[in-house]
């Protein structure tokens, strides 16, 4: 009997799949009711309801509910359409399409919750077979309650006689649950350079994998004109394991991964590009134009259902040291045949009679066809990546403009959008469109409308005569360097969130084990959505002692989910976690918490709840608590030290401003009793400001050129000094990712520092003690580095603010004499130094699991640029 079904259940669906589209103009099967194929199993039509295009590159959308209410999986795909008519077609689910219509312009959206792409077709590819036990989950109360379908029709000269097309999908669909869903993995270089001539150029990417194990079926490669090879393996115990290599100038389809490759736990996932630069007369970066270039290499993947994740990415080279034993293959071009490269690029016979303007315009389409609307792709990629910690949570990027729900269902379209960049009509589009690609050089947030206050520089003004407008001086008694015999790096972490020093000057790290934040661990609402996991079973709190890194002390096992801010009050470790949305104090040995603020897992913004608190500090007069909330709430939050809500101030930060008392992620808390003052990280305004403790009244803002357009922490040391730390520059940008010493009296820099070992990818906190001991841990590196005074050729005592500090003359390092350069120089700034030079690249833009990288460093003798005249005018907004 079972093989009767599976025998009828097969022969019903192929006969149903392969008739209703024989006469595609006829629309047969747009209306019909879905055919049922047993007790579990039906079939539905998604097809275009016979519409005809009236311009070239239109993109109409269409929806089907799904015809059940309880959970079902789709395990098979059959296209209906030609690249004579389509370019593309995309299929997602979803619970509430953009549109009710017939069908819409998908100009108004697809849908307005978050979606997940189901399929994709281009280029007369060939359907991809998911594996038996395999399905992509729909229904239910995970999956969307509606299909919607997305074509684009490239050429519209396939419909001159306008008929109409009811281009579209069949689906095979069952209720039996599926043990297996599918899913994709998306690895991507968003910082390669391919210099003009060069005949030879490798983009590499490469990632830790952190999660519960993942079996890879199919594959995808894609570039513009320059990709010669794209190759992408699995990396295990120095074993490369090939998953797949392709030409990207082939049909760009999805390839089946010929020995099925399983990925577990601490793998690495590693791809190359290889391209040429020659025939090009200036360099080529990742972007969206015809003189752009991409590098991604698309894995299909399946999981268990229970840990399923439906969309992972890597985007940064973690470990550059591995690709001298990628295998020789990598490198060697696939040669592609002249009547390939015209399937692939959809040339047709027809156009060979093509003259004039007419072959002009095919020329130009032809040149579209070869690439993707990157602008459109990472604009909305970083908006899916806003619940990432290491982009901005944008609300309201513009209220007249696409909602963050539809850019997050969005970001699906253009992950598999068709492979061009639509022409650029005026040079404000331009300017835009470059903006955004420099932009997701990092998977940055669009902020295009934010620009830096234009006043209140606390910090910037220009010096007066004879104060050293240029003049060789080092406001500071000392310089800052890494300690390199503290064992510190050699520590095994998860993300390093939070530090303190507690009352014996024992180093505390918060850490988060084998638990990551990235784009699949909060849905649109700010809501946790991997509770699934458990809480970390890792000790999340180590105490160490801060001269050899010697583990006295650890706890916070099975309590937290995403650790972020620390901070220790006597003996009691105060912290806050960002999926559960709660602050907790902690006793030393305790195995509870001894008070709780907030809700478990409830995001708010009244009294009683947080959005994703960053950080806490307590008074040590008062017992007062404040708690800065945080990533989607705009606000500090001062409480009794008995936990009850006292005031709370601040609000989001205002389109192109950023005014006193507002805040673009409150990140990091420095509590100044000496002055009885809160300074605030303010995170994505890059700057910081402080506040009366018990009033909340804005004091003043320190700002600094030199921080760039991040600053992600702020510690204060009684006697008057302030230590912070900045996040990676822009593109373009030359302010490096570096440690500061300030004056807290004058908010001027003292000195900057940087690691000799490794390097900051995403230093998330510091904290200092009055012995000038710092220590700053890396939510990327999965380190924590110390820095230590280091001895002066010459100095003199001068008295600034009431501190007494002293000038350098200049100091040794590495046998090589350097000498400051002005006030805001603060001694050699290595960062400026190596950004300056050919061999430099940034690393760590992926923040899902990822090990710091061991970065080659130029060692001439440049000295560095300080900031040495007038502040530079602040930008429009």
């Amino acid at each position: 009997l079972k093989f009767v079904y599976r025998f009828c259940k097969t022969y019903w669906f192929t006969l149903y799949r392969d008739t209703t589209r024989s006469l595609p103009s006829e629309c047969i099967g747009s209306d019909r009711p879905v055919i049922s194929l047993g007790l579990s199993d039906f079939v539905l039509d998604i097809l275009m309801p016979g519409v005809t295009p009236k311009q070239s590159d239109t993109y109409l959308c269409m929806s089907v509910p799904l015809p059940v209410d309880d959970e079902a999986y789709v395990v098979d795909f059959k296209p209906h359409a030609s690249m004579d008519t389509v370019h593309h077609m995309l299929l997602f689910g979803c619970n509430e399409p953009s549109s009710t219509k017939n069908y819409w312009d998908c100009d108004e959206g697809t849908c307005k919750d978050k979606s997940n792409i189901l399929y994709a077709w281009a280029r007369n590819a060939p359907p991809t077979q998911l594996p038996k036990g395999v399905g992509f989950r729909v229904g239910g109360q995970t999956g969307g309650r509606f299909f919607v379908l997305q074509v684009h029709y490239g050429d519209i000269s396939a419909f001159r006689d306008k008929h109409k097309d009811c281009s579209g999908v069949t689906l095979h669909l069952t209720r039996q649950k599926q043990p297996l869903i599918a899913g994709m993995y998306l690895m991507m270089s968003v910082n390669t350079v391919i210099p003009p001539g060069e005949k030879v150029v490798d983009a590499d990417i490469a990632c830790h994998y952190k999660r519960f194990p993942m079996h890879l079926f199919a594959y995808r490669v894609h570039t513009h004109r320059l990709g010669k090879v794209v190759s992408g393996y699995r990396v295990r115990n120095d074993q490369w394991t090939l998953i797949g290599r392709q030409s990207p100038q082939l049909p760009q389809a999805f390839y089946p991964v010929e020995h099925p490759v399983d990925v577990s736990y601490d793998d690495i996932l590693a791809a190359r590009c290889v391209f040429s630069g020659e025939g090009r007369t200036t360099e080529t970066h990742i972007g969206g134009t015809a003189n752009d270039e991409m590098c991604n290499f698309y894995i299909m993947y399946y999981m268990e259902a229970k840990h399923a994740v439906s969309y992972m990415t890597c985007t940064q080279n973690a470990n550059p040291e591995i690709f001298r034993n990628i295998p020789q293959e990598a490198n060697i071009p696939i040669p592609v045949k002249s009547d390939m490269l015209k399937m692939a690029h959809g040339h047709h016979e027809g156009e060979k009679n093509d003259t004039g303007k007419s072959s002009l315009l095919q020329h130009d389409k032809k040149e579209k066809d070869k690439l993707l609307d990157q602008g459109d792709f990472y604009s909305l990629l970083s908006k899916l990546l806003g619940e990432r910690e290491d982009v901005l949570h944008v609300h309201k990027h513009n209220p007249t403009e696409k909602s963050e729900s539809y850019l997050v269902a969005e970001i699906a379209n253009v992950v598999q959008k068709k492979d061009l960049a639509r022409e650029i009509t005026n040079r404000d589009e331009r300017d835009n469109t470059i903006l955004v690609r420099d932009r997701i050089h990092r998977f940055h947030r669009l902020e295009s409308t934010l620009r830096p206050p234009e006043n209140r520089h606390f910090s910037l003004q220009r010096p007066k005569h004879g104060e050293g407008s240029c003049e060789k001086e080092h406001t500071g008694d000392f310089h800052v360097e890494e300690a390199v015999e503290w064992p510190g790096l050699d520590l095994k972490l998860g993300q390093v969130s939070g530090l303190a020093l507690d009352a014996e000057n024992n180093l505390v790290i918060f850490h988060r084990g084998d638990h990551v934040w990235d784009e699949n661990s909060f849905d649109s609402k700010f809501v946790y959505q991997q509770r699934g996991l458990g809480p970390i079973e890792q000790n999340t709190i180590l105490v160490l002692n801060p001269s050899n890194a010697k583990l006295l002390h650890s706890m916070g096992k099975s309590l937290f989910y995403l650790p972020h801010g620390l901070s220790v009050d006597k003996n009691n470790y105060w912290v806050t976690d960002v999926a559960l949305h709660q602050v907790f104090k902690l006793g030393a040995y305790a195995k509870e918490p001894l008070l709780t603020l907030g809700v478990a897992l409830q995001p708010g913004s009244d009294k009683n709840h947080f959005c994703q608190p960053t950080d806490v500090a307590v008074d040590p007069i008062t017992g007062s608590i404040y708690v800065s909330d945080g990533y989607c709430n705009s606000r500090i939050i001062q409480f009794s030290s008995k936990g009850l809500y006292v005031m709370q101030w601040g609000e989001e930060t205002s389109l192109g401003r950023a005014r006193p008392g507002q805040f673009h992620i409150p990140h990091s808390l420095a509590l100044i009793p000496d002055f009885s003052q809160l300074c605030v990280a303010d995170r994505e305004n890059g700057r910081i400001q402080c506040f009366m403790l018990e009033t909340g009244e804005f004091i003043r803002e320190i700002k600094h050129k030199s921080f760039g357009r991040e600053l992600f922490a702020v510690s204060y040391v009684p006697g008057g000094l302030l230590f912070a730390v900045n996040g990676m520059p822009y593109p373009g940008e030359a302010e490096p990712i570096q440690g500061f010493v300030m004056n807290f009296s004058t908010g001027e820099i003292i000195d900057t520092f940087i690691p000799l070992r490794k390097s900051f990818e995403m230093p998330h906190d510091v904290v200092a003690s009055e012995d000038k001991t710092v220590f700053i841990g890396d939510v990327q590196v999965r380190t924590v580095w110390k820095f230590a005074s280091i001895e002066k050729m010459e100095h003199r005592s001068v008295k600034k603010a009431g501190i007494e500090v002293q000038e350098i003359k200049g100091y040794k390092l590495y046998d090589k004499p350097f000498h400051s350069t002005g006030k805001g120089g603060g001694g050699l700034n290595l960062g400026n130094f190596f950004a300056s030079h050919k061999g430099y690249s940034r690393k760590g833009f992926d923040r899902l699991s990822t090990e710091g990288s061991d970065q080659e460093k130029d060692d001439d003798g440049t000295d560095s640029e300080g900031e040495c005249s007038a502040p530079p005018p602040a930008p429009s907004s």
